[in-house]
């Protein structure tokens, strides 16, 4: 029988900013089974100031109070072992909700980040209020804007060569993907690398632009239910998505350019492995058919991802 499990984020169930295979699970579910996560987001660098109108919520404040190691920018929930998972195998992650759990949010500049660092070199934060029951948000700069939410960060535990990451950085584990389209109905595909794949969420987003240009999205706490289904043997090296509308492969590389052509070489071997459609040919369906847009510029390994339409060729 599937069973439903919830996962809070508190000082004990939290990493901050880093992916590891050496983590112990904080959870085990069994395959079939659905997670809630209650996620917050947020340094004490961007925290609203006294009087602010906007509440720390009290498991991001009991997080900050814990003071915990700190590498990457991201309050990673979990991780969560599946039961069974061995690597060679790939998990599928079904995004069943996405909701927001705060009432703000913030998008911050800070220096020697960002696309432009150049031309923006100094620290401005802005808090950004949220009205989750009119499903918008508004920048007191700015106009009103719809919220499409998703968690920019969705990753297995990395191969164990690679020791303590950052979770600044996209990989072959998933992890800080920025990825708009993977908003609740989608499905994310990642290959598992260590026992129990240890699955980690966070870096909610209330919205996003392609290309997350200045560093951050609206960045604020949400609460997503995953359901993980295991599958066993099938072999591939770098996550994969699916909407209700579009397949969806991804390229990440500190080049933009390699991105693209990670990207596109991902499409292609998708394309041949379920057509009969030689290297070529599936080249040219690219250049007709599929759209590549700039993920995001500002994580180091930069992105971009392909939009194959579903019903086209298979």
């Amino acid at each position: 029988m599937m069973a439903h499990h919830r996962l809070a984020s508190a000082p004990d169930t939290v990493r901050f900013g880093m992916f590891d295979a050496a983590f112990d699970p904080v959870l085990t579910v069994n395959p079939g089974d659905s997670v809630t996560f209650e996620c917050v987001s947020g340094g004490v660098e961007v925290m609203p100031a006294a009087g602010s109108p906007y509440a720390i919520p009290p498991a991001l404040r009991a997080i900050h109070d814990s003071k915990p190691e700190r590498i990457g920018p991201h309050i990673l929930t979990g991780p969560v072992a599946i039961a069974g998972a061995a690597p060679g195998d790939m998990l599928e992650v079904r995004i069943e909700a996405i909701a927001p759990n705060n009432d703000w949010g913030y998008c911050a500049v800070r220096p020697l980040a960002g696309t432009l660092p150049e031309d923006f070199p100094e620290r401005y934060v802005s808090h950004i209020a949220v009205d989750a029951a009119r499903g918008v948000c508004k920048p007191e700069w700015g106009p009103e804007m719809p919220l499409a939410p998703f968690f920019g960060t969705m990753g297995v535990a990395p191969p164990a060569k690679y020791g303590r990451l950052s979770s600044r950085e996209p990989r072959e584990h998933g992890g800080n993907m920025d990825n708009k389209e993977l908003v609740a109905g989608s499905t994310l595909f990642l290959p598992v690398w260590v026992p129990g794949a240890n699955f980690s969420v966070g870096d909610g987003h209330g919205r996003q632009g392609d290309g997350e240009v200045c560093v951050n999205a609206l960045e604020m706490g949400l609460t997503g239910t995953f359901t993980f289904i295991l599958h066993k043997q099938v072999a591939f090296e770098w996550p994969r998505a699916e909407t209700p509308t579009h397949y969806i492969l991804m390229g990440f590389n500190e080049d933009l350019d390699l991105a693209m052509k990670q990207a596109l070489r991902q499409t292609i071997d998708f394309i041949t492995a379920r057509s009969s459609l030689t290297r070529v040919q599936a080249y040219q369906f690219c250049s007709l058919a599929v759209d590549f847009r700039v993920t995001q510029t500002v994580n180091g390994e930069k992105g971009v991802h392909a939009l194959l339409k579903k019903g086209l060729l298979f």
